[in-house]
């Protein structure tokens, strides 16, 4: 590994800062939320996602997962930082891969905008893209596994309704918070960049 390499992957006390104001900023994102209610399912579009974008965006895919990775730990330890409370049985929940989700759209939305010669609009979208698909697959394996394999109370739920319920009723909403994110993130790069002396 170069000198130069061991410098970019050297944590500075800013991107502790930064990575604590995106932990806060998932933490608010819980709290405006709107429940859907689908049946016997009470499905939650939250601005936890755009968040999730933004720290890719801002902070590169390390940096924008790992924010993200320590707000999931924290609600772990009890703190009720998620959408419906905290604690360490929320992964006993079939919807906690959509939280295991938005570290994984932070971490592939910043790897691919990292990878970017210019960050234009079109391609910060098409990485929001690829983030949001892949906070999905997350979140619609673990639920399927969880809710067929582990929670054996007798019900299950089907590929075509776990993709009604949990893929159909909120990935238009999240797409368009893709849009609002790489319209933020346009703007925000630049000023980001300079801020932190090197390129996000």
């Amino acid at each position: 590994m170069t000198a130069e390499a061991r410098v970019n992957k050297r944590i500075t006390t800013s991107d502790i800062v930064f990575c604590g104001l995106f932990v806060a900023l998932m933490a608010v994102g819980a709290f405006i939320k709107i429940m859907i209610p689908l049946g016997v399912f009470q499905v939650t579009f939250s601005l936890q996602f755009f968040f999730a974008l933004l720290a890719g965006f801002l902070l590169g895919g390390r940096l924008g997962f790992l924010s993200v990775l320590a707000y999931l730990l924290l609600g772990l330890c009890g703190m009720p930082i998620f959408a419906h409370g905290g604690g360490f049985a929320y992964v006993m929940k079939p919807t906690f891969g959509f939280l295991i989700g938005f570290a994984a759209a932070a971490l592939v939305t910043g790897t691919i905008t990292k990878s970017m010669k210019k960050t234009t609009y079109p391609r910060l979208l098409f990485a929001a893209f690829i983030g949001e698909m892949a906070y999905y697959l997350c979140g619609l394996v673990y639920y399927f596994v969880m809710f067929n394999y582990v929670l054996t109370n007798g019900a299950t739920i089907g590929f075509r309704e776990l993709i009604v319920v949990w893929f159909l009723s909120t990935v238009v909403p999240d797409f368009i918070l893709c849009v609002l994110a790489a319209m933020v993130a346009r703007r925000m790069i630049p000023m980001m960049q300079n801020m932190r002396g090197q390129r996000v």
